[in-house]
């Protein structure tokens, strides 16, 4: 008997899964047909949603954010990639809930409130009513933020993640410098180290010194006003540069230790793939990574590395454990519905809202 309802149970739970799919056969999204300003963006409300693979997770979004990558992409950043597939749908974060699974996804069910973030190069982004991401891309979103807050945090987190903890591998007696604090990637970045226990420092605009000294860092170096290098004293085991100039890297990698780690996040690979072809493009861009790893091992004994966010299922939640203690967040300055994505995008092209701006999903 016990045997016979187990069974009937994972018959009724596969119904349950195959009607939520069903009735969702298209939904609302904000497309890119073509590359260019905030007016080549189309709101569509009869884009298809596909069927979910085994993997895989249906969210009912709730709040996207607005990352510099989705500007970029939508003027052409990633064409090598993406051009032959247009139209596309951008956007990398979301929070909501979850409106049907996979096959084997295991770990979450339908009605949970969820966050999590795409990897850079996935074609069907989250600027939708329904985005697909994967088992390991979502985890339970914090309790103690709302879907605006909850939305903001997991791409730049996570792209903060994997340069320090896992290429660099931070532990509470390293130094720290985030050079470009101000920003989302560079704000996760200085809460992350600083939750490990790090001594960090950063350079940042003159507007976000007190932020930053009150996230925890023990020096903000307001750069349009201070010598970088003459104002931070001592060397760092690790540096995080998310503005990626020449003089940025040749101050970073001058102020590391010997062993220390220079990640950048402003990678050549997907520029030289647009510019030369992805046949071209990629072995180009791997030929002078190689180039600069071996120079700077040579001339300063240290690890030099582009990063990037990936899908990390351990990093995830360990961002959600500090976000639910209140020890990670980045703040909100302002939300548009979905439907007034151009205006959105406008704003922060121009520059019109400083922060972080999120679209609300009805």
């Amino acid at each position: 008997m016990m045997f016979r309802s187990a069974a009937i149970g994972r018959i009724l739970s596969g119904l349950d899964r195959s009607r939520s799919l069903s009735t969702i056969a298209s939904c609302r999204a904000v497309l890119v047909p073509r590359f260019g300003r905030p007016d080549v963006l189309e709101v569509r409300s009869d884009v298809s949603v596909p069927d979910l693979k085994p993997k895989e997770v249906l969210v009912g979004s709730r709040a996207v954010a607005i990352n510099p990558l989705d500007l970029r992409m939508r003027e052409g950043y990633g064409r090598s990639i993406f051009e032959s597939l247009l139209p596309i749908i951008i956007g990398r974060d979301v929070s909501g809930e979850v409106a049907a699974v996979g096959s084997s996804v295991s770990s979450l069910k339908v009605g949970q409130e969820v966050f999590g973030a795409l990897h850079p190069t996935a074609v069907r982004g989250t600027y939708t009513d329904y985005a697909i991401l994967s088992e390991d891309e979502l985890t339970i979103k914090p309790s103690t933020l709302s879907h605006v807050e909850a939305s903001a945090i997991p791409f730049p987190a996570l792209t903060a993640w994997r340069a320090l903890h896992s290429t660099a591998r931070i532990t509470d007696c390293d130094r720290v410098l985030i050079i470009g604090g101000g920003g989302a990637v560079g704000f996760t970045a200085i809460q992350l180290a600083v939750a490990v226990g790090c001594k960090v420092a950063t350079t940042c605009g003159p507007e976000s010194v007190d932020r930053l000294l009150s996230a925890g860092v023990e020096q903000a170096v307001d750069y349009t006003s201070e010598d970088i290098e003459f104002v931070i004293k001592g060397r760092f085991d690790a540096v995080l540069d998310t503005i990626g100039g020449p003089e940025t890297e040749r101050i970073g990698v001058n102020l590391l230790k010997k062993g220390g780690h220079y990640m950048t996040l402003q990678g050549e690979a997907a520029s030289l793939a647009d510019k030369y072809g992805l046949a071209v493009g990629l072995p180009a861009a791997t030929a002078i990574l190689l180039k600069k790893q071996c120079q700077y091992r040579y001339s300063h004994g240290i690890e030099y590395s582009w990063t990037f966010m990936r899908a990390d299922m351990e990093g995830l939640e360990g961002i959600r454990r500090l976000a639910e203690a209140g020890k990670l967040h980045v703040p909100v300055e302002k939300t548009f519905p979905l439907s007034q994505v151009k205006e959105a995008h406008e704003a922060k092209e121009k520059r019109l809202v400083p922060g972080k701006i999120v679209l609300e999903v009805d």
